[in-house]
């Protein structure tokens, strides 16, 4: 049986078969820029769902915010060890910055069960009091991004995608009314996968510019 076998060519492969189907299927749909196509596209790549076209929701500033951060020292927080694994942590530790995920950090299953609150709620307490800049990355926990909302604290951005049925689409709406740039999925769909995907693809746009 003849199939490819590299993982190179196969997404390849995969990426020139997305980029056929919108055009068949949208032909009038316009990317923003070269680096919204590449988020967008990985993340269509990641899901096999095109619905993505039209639920990925950008602030004006999302791009240029969150570019800039992961050009240089800065610290990813991720919701899940599912978002925390799926990143580069290698590509974004050549630009200086690193990922950090504490939903089974001691610190915070104490806090959460002091304070009544879940441990996801309780990570963003405790990375939010951290130096330095800082990234939050949330694919599944609707509770973090209510929570990062709640505490009003700036950022350089936020990937807000948390996927379900309870409080996801109302914490992502929210995320849009908000004034942090972030890059939101409108409605239920989401998941730690597509976070990372999001990040993967902003630091492979910046590998190739270099």
């Amino acid at each position: 049986m003849e199939y490819i076998r590299q993982p190179q060519a196969i997404e390849a492969k995969s990426f020139d078969i997305i980029g056929e189907i919108i055009r068949e299927t949208r032909p009038d749909y316009q990317f923003a820029s070269p680096l919204h196509e590449a988020i967008v596209k990985r993340v269509i790549h990641t899901t096999a769902d095109f619905e993505w076209l039209d639920i990925l929701w950008f602030s004006p500033d999302a791009l240029a915010r969150l570019t800039s951060a992961l050009s240089r020292p800065c610290t990813l927080y991720t919701d899940t060890t599912m978002a925390l694994s799926g990143i580069n942590k290698p590509l974004l530790a050549s630009f200086g910055g690193e990922c950090r995920c504490y939903i089974s950090d001691p610190r915070v299953v104490r806090e959460a069960n002091a304070q009544g609150m879940t441990r996801s709620m309780a990570a963003v307490d405790i990375a939010v009091r951290e130096e330095g800049e800082k990234v939050f990355v949330f694919g599944n926990a609707p509770t973090a991004l209510f929570r990062l909302l709640e505490l009003n604290v700036p950022v350089s951005g936020v990937v807000g995608v948390p996927v379900g049925f309870v409080g996801a689409a109302e914490s992502k709406d929210a995320l849009t009314h908000s004034a942090l740039p972030a890059i939101a999925a409108l409605g239920r769909k989401g998941g730690s996968n597509v976070a990372a995907a999001i990040v993967n693809a902003i630091l492979y746009h910046l590998r190739d510019a270099q």
